[in-house]
């Protein structure tokens, strides 16, 4: 049964919101998800499934929830959408919660990402912008080209991009998610 909003175990979701705590304030005040972060939710993760020792094998699934979340987050940064330590930190959150879980994160954290990009477009007066770019970036892959090669604010990885600490939007995803999964019942 697919299940992406239900409640990793107690222990899991304490794991998950410290590592995700902590990347959010390094992601905002650095832009930066230090490794030693990610290894240790990684580690973490593993080690607590095959503590845990879940019927479908404790291992296997941390090792599924950890290669989903790299692989996907691995397709968003050769796009340049995202940094290599935001592919860390969601692949440390696969080997905590599992792929089914994970998704659901996915799910919430895209949707509150989107709606926190909106939000810091609309302040800073880029909506017509935003449009623009949006077209072209549609554009480009149409012509099977990457838009960061022709205009460099397309780049998440320049500084004339205009972007948001993925760490800080992902742990905010995270407790909705929580929430989410403890509303539906858990």
């Amino acid at each position: 049964m697919f299940a992406p909003f239900s409640l990793p175990p107690r222990g899991g979701v304490l794991v998950l919101m410290a590592v995700l705590l902590v990347a959010a304030v390094f992601d905002f005040r650095y832009r930066r998800i230090p490794n030693w972060l990610t290894v240790a939710g990684v580690l973490l993760g593993l080690a607590m499934n095959t503590i845990i020792g879940r019927p479908d094998g404790g291992l296997v699934f941390s090792l599924v929830g950890l290669l989903v979340a790299f692989a996907v987050y691995l397709v968003l940064y050769a796009l340049r959408a995202m940094g290599a330590g935001d592919v860390k930190l969601m692949a440390a959150a696969g080997a905590l919660l599992g792929w089914q879980r994970w998704f659901g994160l996915f799910l919430v954290t895209a949707i509150i990402g989107g709606l926190m990009a909106i939000i810091l477009v609309a302040a800073r007066g880029r909506v017509k912008k935003t449009f623009w770019n949006i077209g072209f970036i549609l554009s480009e892959f149409g012509h099977g080209r990457p838009a960061y090669v022709s205009r460099e604010e397309l780049d998440v990885r320049s500084p004339k991009a205009l972007g948001l600490p993925h760490g800080a939007v992902i742990a905010v995803g995270a407790v909705f998610f929580l929430a989410a999964a403890a509303r539906m019942g858990g």
